[in-house]
């Protein structure tokens, strides 16, 4: 795939990390709804194994005070978190040389909560020349007021703000890209309301496609032509 512009996040040049998704964390978000938060984020990670893109899962403290990972989010990712004693990622050396270790220089972060768990580790690998992109749908704080703090000062500090639904978009960029398509479609379908019942409206009803759960092929054949 040609790339208009090195900007754009890509499978080949993002790295995701997806930060302390645990109970306790969530218990105390109230800038989000929770049940939206887990939703966000397991699209996210959806949207890193489709296009193959490298992850890492860190955790802190499961055992003595947040529990484990949400297993949504492990089902996905199907690996073991690295688990932390210090809220900022960038002090703890395995998942640091983990991160360098990708050769990546766009990080995709999401994680609980945005004030301390994401903003620490923002402002350190902005300062080594990192990119970083928090995904704020996948974040969550303690009230909207403390969301706001933390996204803007990580904003004041160079990070860049996306949804995770940007993410999945601009990933995938051109509906030509056949190998992602399915994926792409896929994690709309299921985790992004009115859009995805905008595909399945275009599907059963404009192309009269009303087996499309039983003929998968023959839907994404349909919306193929129409992208085309």
């Amino acid at each position: 795939m040609t790339f208009a512009t090195k900007n754009l996040i890509s499978p080949e040049n993002a790295v995701f990390v997806f930060v302390d998704h645990q109970p306790q964390m969530a218990f105390g978000v109230r800038s989000i709804d929770t049940q939206l938060l887990k939703n966000n984020t397991v699209a996210l990670a959806k949207t890193a194994r489709a296009f193959d893109a490298p992850t890492i899962l860190t955790s802190v403290e499961s055992d003595s005070f947040s529990g484990y990972i949400w297993p949504e989010l492990l089902d996905v990712l199907q690996q073991d978190p690295m688990e932390r004693t210090t809220m900022n990622l960038w002090e703890d050396k395995k998942v640091y040389d983990a991160i360098k270790k990708t050769g990546r220089k766009k990080i995709i972060l999401s994680g609980l909560w945005t004030g301390a768990c994401i903003n620490f580790p923002t402002l350190c690998a902005l300062d080594e020349g990192f990119e970083v992109y928090i995904i704020g749908d996948a974040c969550g704080e303690v009230s909207p007021e403390a969301q706001y703090m933390a996204m803007t000062r990580a904003e004041q500090a160079g990070a860049v703000p996306m949804t995770s639904l940007q993410v999945l978009l601009e990933l995938q960029r051109d509906w030509a890209r056949h190998e992602t398509y399915d994926r792409t479609l896929d994690i709309v379908r299921e985790h992004y309301g009115a859009y995805g019942m905008g595909v399945d409206y275009a599907y059963t009803h404009i192309h009269h496609d009303a087996q499309r759960t039983e003929h998968p092929q023959k839907v994404t054949q349909l919306h193929r032509k129409t992208a085309a």
